[in-house]
């Protein structure tokens, strides 16, 4: 058995991109399927207000994202997004590259809420 983590990375060429993994469920009972401990070092909550949206940045920490209520859109510098509904998430690891200075024509990703509830996320750090 296995879970689908959706990340958010950084590719070689700097650039913001989704991939799909899977994660083995291989502890725990057939009712209750476990992966491994991952570690973390904190979470964090946040309101997006109906309107908000981001500028290009990139994820300054990798962090576990999860979609509490409304909806959130991620955008990419090749123009396509994905949104992400209630009881959604994604692991950002859309860090800068070592050395690199931010360019917002390259790297990063923007953020925006979408739909007519405000958004509520949490964010648990890597």
């Amino acid at each position: 058995m296995t879970f689908i983590k959706v990340t958010l990375f950084t590719d070689r060429d700097g650039r913001a991109r989704f991939r799909e993994e899977p994660v083995a469920l291989a502890g725990g009972t057939p009712q209750a399927m476990l992966s491994e401990v991952f570690p973390s070092s904190g979470y964090q909550l946040r309101h997006s207000p109906v309107g908000f949206r981001s500028q290009w940045h990139c994820t300054p920490q990798a962090q576990w994202v999860f979609i509490l209520s409304g909806e959130m859109e991620i955008g990419l510098q090749d123009g396509s997004s994905r949104v992400f509904k209630p009881g959604q998430h994604f692991y950002s690891a859309d860090t800068l590259p070592q050395g690199a200075t931010f360019d917002p024509k390259v790297h990063g990703h923007w953020s925006a809420q979408r739909g007519t509830q405000p958004l509520a996320t949490l964010f648990v750090k890597g």
